[in-house]
């Protein structure tokens, strides 16, 4: 692998919070998609483009941790230590907040494709690439996000 993997962390960072929301940490994520990706570094093909490459692995765990938790209830809804003891009072952190709650009841193909491609920066080929679909299909994606989030979040008069 001739690319350096270290550089993509950022962008591997805000796509695992995109898709964990609060219901995981999403630097274990990162974590399970970076050993994953040293594992099968021998599937990699040189040439092609790495952050698609670790971006597919990141789905794919976060959906296999999915199945998993599915099936191995541990009672995470009762504890407390997850629950804030004061609420903020920035107008700046609330409408962050507000905007993803709405990304967290967004289906989920649509908020995969407006984090990969308003958020993280990835061009709508690359977000093809990333969710295994056409590109016509993430422009329509990107758009009704947006407008999901248009609709929600804007003030009513």
């Amino acid at each position: 692998m001739s690319d350096d993997v270290l550089h993509h962390l950022p962008a591997l960072r805000a796509y695992a919070r995109s898709l964990c929301g609060h219901f995981q940490d999403p630097d274990d994520l990162v974590q399970e998609t970076l050993l994953r990706a040293i594992e099968h570094a021998d599937k990699y093909q040189p040439g092609t483009y790495m952050r698609a490459w670790l971006f597919t692995i990141m789905r794919n765990r976060f959906y296999t941790n999915i199945r998993k938790s599915a099936r191995e209830r541990t009672g995470s809804d009762d504890c407390v230590s997850d629950k804030p003891t004061a609420q903020p009072t920035q107008e700046w952190h609330l409408r962050h907040q507000e905007m993803w709650a709405q990304l967290a009841k967004m289906p989920t193909h649509y908020r995969e494709a407006i984090v990969l491609v308003s958020v993280l920066g990835e061009s709508y080929i690359r977000a093809a690439e990333i969710l295994e679909c056409d590109i016509g299909t993430i422009k329509s994606r990107v758009n009704r996000a947006r407008t999901m989030l248009r609709r929600a979040l804007e003030p009513e008069f």
